[in-house]
Parts: C-alpha cells; sequence; structure tokens
C-alpha cells in the first residue's frame, strides 16, 4: 500500500466493540483498529508482545498488582506472557500492533474471541 489510510473513516466503518479490524500490514505484522467499552477478559499472549495506541479517548489496563491508564496521544507495550485485562468506561478507540495471527483473547478463548484477520 502507498496510499494513506485515514484512522478516522475505518473507525467510521464500524460499531462493534472488542472486535479488532486490520487496516495494513507491514512485514508479518498487522495494524489493526478496535473500539472498546466495558470490561474485557484477562488473558496474555505467550508468543508476543502486545502495542495499545490509543487514538482517540481512555482506556485501562489491569495487571496482576496494579493498573495503568493509557489516554489518547500515548502507547504502551504489554510484555508477552503477562496477564493483562484491558477495560474503558466510555468507549475507546485504539490501533493495535501484533504479529498477523493473534487472536484478541490471547492464550484464552471464548465468548469475546473475535474473528481473526477481518480487513476493514
Amino acid at each position: 500500500m502507498t496510499k494513506p489510510i485515514n484512522l478516522n473513516s475505518k473507525f467510521n466503518i464500524f460499531t462493534d466493540h472488542w472486535s479488532p479490524k486490520v487496516i495494513a500490514e507491514m512485514n508479518d505484522y498487522q495494524f489493526k483498529l478496535v473500539k472498546i467499552k466495558g470490561e474485557f477478559i484477562k488473558h496474555q499472549h505467550s508468543d508476543t508482545d502486545e502495542v495499545f495506541i490509543v487514538i482517540e479517548g481512555k482506556m485501562n489496563i489491569e495487571f496482576e498488582s496494579y493498573t495503568i491508564q493509557v489516554k489518547s496521544g500515548e502507547m504502551i507495550v504489554v510484555p508477552k506472557g503477562v496477564m493483562h485485562k484491558p477495560f474503558a468506561k466510555k468507549e475507546c478507540k485504539v490501533m493495535l500492533v501484533e504479529p498477523r495471527g493473534v487472536l484478541n483473547t490471547g492464550d484464552t478463548k471464548g465468548d469475546m474471541t473475535a474473528p481473526n484477520n477481518q480487513w476493514i
């Protein structure tokens, strides 16, 4: 891809929460947009780090013994194997950067596991 991708127009395409949408790839990595609201599940990614870049709003990530807030314009890298639980009181728009094939619920599959590789 050699043309700009407008994040706002991509976010306008979908309304569901906790279901990442792929917008681009670089080598074996995917750039995914996701809207989050409410509670997610506690999970980990055994094989990869996970990057959260907050585009709009604010989110929290609960770790084993503390919780961190990530606001618009900020990012955080969750190291592989670290148990974490994202949540947001109000809708928050996030970009994820992770290797192709990573499930949103990591090693924990269940009701909140979103279909993988959904492009918009």
